[in-house]
């Protein structure tokens, strides 16, 4: 008996070695044919033109294709939908905004997933902190002139955004409740009429990112009074932070991020292996020139980093949705 017990345990051993060394050889193999990226975004936009560059260089590097997938609109809820349809062995992956991890979950009274149960975030990708931009020949030299208007004509001062609680939104909502100050919010269907309409004075002012207001700030029909952010921007030596344009100080800060989420039951084993491939991808120069332009930041965090990032997002986001009292159907 004893000698069969031991035969048992040592047949067990080898199983369970066998199961070990399994583990990343089948994320070794991994992928086995083309992976899909789906986004939320519309074709040519910033966060779509790293993705196209980010599939290029994973196509080399796991030597099947990788296609990005485009399905903006709804609230990102269209794409989302196609990847909970999707296959579950990471060959289908989604690119995420921040506000559909942090923000979303304490806004809508109803979601069409949920973050713990749908999404397991994998590679952290960029973060992009936005300007504070006015008309070339607004009145505003600085954000506490913005302020400071808003104190003397409550609610009067109008601003624009996208939609409700993008971080344009969510921005000018803390910028409140930390000024005491009302402003009057204005809604876009998309983004070249909002910051038209802030180039043409029809708005008092906004808040953009490199990406989708850097274009009219180039051609001169915007300025940049401020970066919500914690230091001033590389490729915008000479724009001020906000605490620096009197301003409130760090932390407060307007952002977005993006990541690439796979499904909860993907294998640890394989999303190492995305996570490292991508690290190593956002990394290559031509990328880092490609943030320039945009005004993006990388956000170079591990697996633990990354958790305690999010963590720390969806509670500031949960503050200010509550605070403001944002409630969407």
């Amino acid at each position: 008996m004893h000698i069969l017990n031991k035969r048992q345990l040592l047949a067990t051993a080898a199983i369970a070695a066998l199961g070990l060394a399994g583990a990343p050889a089948q994320a070794e193999d991994w992928p086995t044919k083309s992976v899909r990226i789906i986004n939320p975004y519309p074709v040519g936009g910033a966060p779509d033109a790293i993705a196209r560059v980010l599939a290029e260089k994973l196509s080399k590097k796991w030597g099947q294709p990788v296609v990005i997938e485009n399905k903006p609109g709804g609230n990102g809820f269209i794409a989302i939908d196609a990847f909970k349809r999707g296959a579950k062995d990471g060959h289908d992956l989604l690119q995420l905004d921040s506000v559909h991890l942090a923000a979303y979950p304490f806004m809508f009274k109803k979601l069409p997933y949920d973050v713990t149960k749908d999404f397991e975030p994998i590679a952290p990708m960029f973060q992009s902190f936005l300007f504070y931009v006015v008309p070339t020949n607004s009145k505003y030299k600085k954000v506490s002139d913005i302020i400071a208007d808003a104190k003397a004509n409550p609610g009067k001062i109008n601003y624009g955004s996208w939609s409700i609680g993008n971080p344009v939104h969510l921005g000018v909502e803390e910028l409140e409740t930390l000024t005491g100050t009302k402003f009057e919010h204005v809604l876009y269907k998309e983004t070249t009429q909002l910051y038209t309409s802030v180039a043409t004075g029809e708005l008092g002012f906004s808040i953009g990112s490199a990406g989708t207001a850097g274009g009219m700030y180039r051609a001169g029909k915007l300025r940049f009074l401020a970066v919500a952010g914690p230091k001033r921007m590389e490729a915008y030596p000479d724009v001020p932070t906000v605490a620096e344009s009197g301003g409130p100080a760090s932390p407060y800060e307007v952002s977005g991020w993006n990541t690439i989420v796979g499904p909860k039951s993907l294998s640890p084993a394989v999303q190492d292996k995305i996570r490292k491939d991508i690290a190593e991808a956002m990394s290559g120069p031509d990328v880092k020139e490609k943030f320039l332009t945009f005004g993006y930041v990388p956000l170079q965090l591990d697996k633990q980093q990354f958790a305690a990032f999010i963590q720390s997002e969806t509670k500031r986001h949960a503050n200010i949705i509550k605070t403001a009292k944002i409630e969407l159907e």
